[in-house]
């Protein structure tokens, strides 16, 4: 499939990879990767993929990466990691990665976060934006996170943002 291809795919059915940060989650564990699938899959699109990655810098670069370089991904969804311990590393991987940012993602999202859990909102470094052609969304890796996030922000818009992605 060629780069016009790519451009030219329905986007009611896109091709997400869900990726979650975690230095102690399984498979079977990961909660929130599932719920993530689940939501995704509800809404119409594809899942290639869903990873479990320990939340040091360079593995998660690699990962982010090798699924930033794949033709079929449309839009690669990350929870875990964003918080402000020593061990939270995915904010700078991510925003590193991306060539334009989505500061209003963020900004709605700890808006919603604040309204349920209060001033502890501000310590999320949730974040989206583009890179490689593809939708890129940082959520923090709690459950209640993640539903907020997909059901409020990200799956409403996902195909509006990878279409507007796809131009030019």
């Amino acid at each position: 499939m060629g780069p016009s291809d790519h451009r030219h795919r329905d986007l009611r059915h896109l091709t997400v990879t869900i990726i979650t940060v975690s230095d102690t989650r399984t498979p079977e564990t990961d909660e929130s990767g599932k719920l993530a699938r689940r939501m995704v899959e509800e809404a119409g699109h594809r899942v290639a993929g869903a990873h479990i990655v320990r939340d040091e810098p360079d593995a998660l670069r690699s990962l982010l990466r090798d699924r930033l370089g794949d033709g079929e991904v449309d839009a690669i969804l990350l929870n875990g990691g964003t918080g402000i311990s020593r061990r939270d590393g995915t904010h700078e991987v991510v925003a590193g990665e991306l060539e334009k940012t989505l500061p209003g993602f963020g900004e709605i999202f700890r808006a919603l976060s604040y309204e349920e859990i209060g001033p502890g909102a501000m310590l999320s470094r949730a974040v989206g934006g583009l890179a490689r052609g593809k939708v890129v969304f940082s959520m923090p890796g709690s459950t209640k996170a993640v539903r907020l996030a997909l059901e409020k922000l990200i799956l409403p818009e996902l195909a509006h943002a990878v279409g507007e992605a796809r131009k030019g």
